[in-house]
């Protein structure tokens, strides 16, 4: 094979891959950026119990704690003083890109208390409204007292800062 006759075919591949990298070029440097931002869309994340739907609906007043467990499953924690009460906690958390730290955007406390006889007393769904403690049910916040001092210490153990 002559000098010139190879140069002719290296110049004929280099061609033939400059082509190949003119078409795919585009079509590789947008499936880099989908691939780097895939990594950058937001998260969420939750954190405890998670309320079936419907589920408070079918507890009426008067239910019994059996059918609590059956409708709810097993408390995240029990109180015993003054009355035995079922506390469901749970947390709801964001981050709007993956590097970027959680932010809570919900905190849920169902507590369901219960009187001597085991059957449901009353049902408060709590949460955070404006930095306060508040109750989804009934629409009121708890003042100061015992009940406080035990939803309290569960908040601010969910609240990661």
């Amino acid at each position: 094979m002559s000098i010139s006759n190879q140069h002719g075919e290296r110049g004929n591949r280099t061609r033939a891959r400059v082509a190949i990298w003119r078409k795919l070029g585009p079509a590789l440097a947008v499936a880099l950026l989908f691939a780097g931002m895939s990594g950058c869309t937001s998260e969420s994340f939750q954190k405890g119990y998670i309320l079936p739907n419907g589920a408070l609906e079918q507890i009426p007043i008067g239910a019994s704690q059996d059918q609590v467990l059956i409708v709810m499953g097993t408390p995240s924690t029990v109180a015993t003083l003054s009355g035995e009460v079922f506390y469901y906690i749970s947390q709801r958390a964001e981050r709007p890109v993956a590097f970027m730290p959680q932010k809570v955007t919900d905190q849920r406390v169902i507590a369901i208390y219960f009187d001597q006889n085991r059957l449901v007393r009353r049902i408060a769904n709590y949460g955070l409204q404006d930095g306060k403690i508040f109750d989804f049910i009934s629409r009121t916040t708890p003042t100061s007292g015992q009940e406080m001092s035990y939803l309290t210490p569960l908040f601010k153990l969910l609240s990661f800062h």
